[in-house]
């Protein structure tokens, strides 16, 4: 997929598995512009894409009455009220006007705008507009949900109750789902496994719990001293140094080597250790990896 000279997706192998799934990857790796694709909104140069067994050029209005689609940018009409907006996007995917507005209610509730139901959505704040997002996208249940940065713009609070609704949908109400997002906290907190794009690219993909099992030891380190100097030393050394700018660094070393090993490095580059302790590997140092960042 294309845009002009510059490849938006290249060479994508993957399968999304029923449950929840993490698309995940920096701003620009090629998220929103893989659903977008999936969705037939546009088409591919080249290979084939399929959604609930259908392909997506030769079928994409069956597949969209089949998805919900929660978009990253706005997605409101001026002046209408969440109530009415909710169930015309019911009727544009095909409920009739009474079960429409029926489910329209149902959702919003759900979603917890039901006291703000009749309040123009244009006078919503960003965490309720992203709820109203949600809403449209559920009005009539669909097999397959698209979310694409989900909390993006929400405070704290209103981010965990997101995601609480996301767990709720994939755990107890059993939606399949795909979560797009550069924000590595929360697909770990709501998904089984992940796909993960770097510049059109797929460079990891799997459950997170077997991309997170690894041969090697995780620390967190804290020195005193010349910083730059020990992280080329780590990194000559084998070592892998996640957050090297950071008050506290995650360093990740092989399995037959420990703390002895990272104190004598800190003592060959002239560094104190102020703070050293054993962690877990997140997705974090997952994405790191894979991605080569530093």
């Amino acid at each position: 997929m294309s845009y002009g000279r510059r490849h938006a997706l290249h060479g994508v192998d993957a399968d999304f598995l029923p449950g929840a799934v993490g698309l995940l990857g920096p701003n620009g790796a090629g998220k929103s512009t893989l659903l977008k694709a999936l969705l037939g909104f546009v088409r591919p140069d080249s290979g084939r894409m399929q959604v609930l067994g259908m392909d997506v050029v030769d079928r994409p209005l069956e597949i969209r009455a089949r998805l919900g689609y929660m978009p990253e940018s706005e997605a409101h009409i001026p002046g209408v009220n969440a109530v009415t907006l909710v169930a015309y996007c019911g009727r544009l995917a095909g409920l009739p006007a009474a079960d429409a507005m029926q489910r329209a209610h149902s959702v919003l509730q759900y979603v917890g705008l039901g006291e703000a139901r009749y309040r123009a959505v244009d006078t919503y704040s960003t965490g309720m507009k992203q709820r109203i997002k949600l809403a449209q996208a559920l009005v009539h249940d669909p097999d397959l949900l698209f979310l694409d940065e989900p909390t993006n713009g929400m405070d704290p609070r209103g981010r965990e109750e997101m995601l609480d609704l996301v767990r709720d949908l994939s755990g107890r109400k059993g939606v399949n789902l795909i979560l797009s997002s550069h924000v590595l906290p929360d697909v770990e907190a709501t998904c089984e496994r992940v796909v993960v794009l770097h510049q059109g690219r797929v460079v990891a993909q799997g459950p997170i719990a077997e991309l997170k099992a690894s041969s090697r030891r995780v620390f967190e380190i804290r020195v005193k001293g010349d910083v730059a100097r020990f992280v080329a030393g780590l990194r000559a050394a084998g070592v892998e140094c996640h957050d090297p700018a950071a008050d506290l660094m995650r360093v990740l070393i092989g399995e037959d080597r420990g703390a002895r090993d990272l104190f004598a490095l800190a003592v060959q580059h002239g560094v104190q250790v102020r703070h050293l302790r054993p962690s877990e590997q997140t997705l974090e140092d997952v994405f790191a990896r894979v991605v080569d960042e530093p």
